[in-house]
């Protein structure tokens, strides 16, 4: 499986921003997919995760701001990032594997990255 995140960019706060995360290979949509950050100086933190189900769940600092969801027709995940704050800068990053979880070091698979700046 390959990933390759994108969508990243410099926003305002407060506002609207969607990363994709599309992947290569068949077990893709079978795959739990997780996204996660790193902001400078800090280590890399959840953000939320999706099952191949589509059944999700999210860090706290992100619940009713995030949204993932999947579209398995076109190998691809999503996170819509609404209401940003200064705090969600961070490089985002998407991952692969079999069960979607919290931890980083259960996913097989890594994208390259996508730098999200909320800044006024």
């Amino acid at each position: 499986v390959q990933l390759q995140a994108s969508g990243g960019g410099l926003v305002q706060p407060g506002s609207s921003l969607r990363l994709s995360c599309a992947g290569s290979g068949r077990t893709f949509s079978s795959s739990a997919v997780g996204w996660f950050r790193q902001a400078p100086g800090k280590e890399r933190e959840f953000v939320a995760a999706i099952r191949w189900s589509g059944s999700s769940f999210y860090s706290n600092s992100v619940k009713g701001r995030f949204t993932i969801s999947r579209d398995n027709a076109k190998n691809t995940v999503y996170l819509e990032m609404n209401s940003l704050k200064p705090e969600d800068t961070a490089v985002y990053y998407c991952a692969a594997g079999g069960y979607a979880t919290v931890h980083s070091n259960t996913y097989d698979y890594w994208g390259q990255g996508t730098l999200v700046t909320v800044s006024s």
